[in-house]
């Protein structure tokens, strides 16, 4: 398996990130207090929310150390410590996000692996999903167990890892049994290569790229 060169190379430029989901906020619980809790919303940066605060259409309802309640759209979420809640899509409607282009035209998406939130850079010359080997040590991801392999860069071959994320989330996207890639060395920021990719319809127009999940 490769990547091509400049599949690298665009790494080291890659900007920051809007997104922009269509449907419900996805909610992942990090950390619960008395009336606060630490939340990451559509695979961002966790923040603590306070009892009463919204955002991005996400209310904290009620909190203590064993769980928290949130208003998300209208329904109520009850989530414990680690749990998390991806936010459906009308009924009939497919999951669809929209990205904006950086000032080098790199487009990044805010997402999450396995439930651990993590910022792709969007990626179709790069066969699946990549990581590196620090970001599977910090989501718990045993790689090793995998099956070896090596990938030719701009530095030469490096070792790495094929596996399979039970979950990889982009917005409100959803998608499961994600082939992937862990590499060694050579990787600072996790690629959404084309495994993830083809499985949706992707739509450019001007700096914007939608993604709208098939199945």
């Amino acid at each position: 398996m490769a990547f091509k060169k400049k599949s690298i190379v665009a790494i080291l430029a890659a900007g920051g990130v809007v997104c922009t989901a269509s449907w419900a906020a996805s909610v992942s619980v990090v950390g619960l207090f008395k009336d606060k809790a630490i939340v990451s919303i559509d695979g961002g940066k966790p923040r603590t929310l306070s009892v009463g605060q919204t955002v991005q259409g996400v209310r904290l309802l009620t909190a203590d150390s064993g769980s928290a309640s949130f208003d998300v759209d209208g329904k109520r979420r009850t989530l414990g410590m680690g749990q998390s809640f991806a936010g459906g899509a009308q009924p009939g409607a497919r999951q669809s996000v929209s990205l904006t282009a950086d000032a080098r035209g790199h487009f990044s998406a805010a997402g999450a692996i396995n439930g651990y939130p993590m910022t792709f850079l969007v990626d179709t010359g790069a066969t699946t999903i990549a990581i590196s080997a620090t970001e599977a040590r910090r989501i718990g991801l045993d790689y090793k167990a995998g099956q070896a392999a090596g990938v030719n860069t701009a530095a030469g071959v490096v070792p790495a890892w094929r596996v399979t994320f039970n979950t990889v989330k982009v917005g409100g996207i959803s998608v499961n049994q994600v082939e992937g890639l862990v590499m060694e060395t050579g990787l600072s920021v996790p690629l959404l290569g084309m495994s993830f990719l083809n499985r949706m319809e992707m739509r450019r127009d001007g700096q914007t790229m939608t993604l709208t999940q098939r199945y």
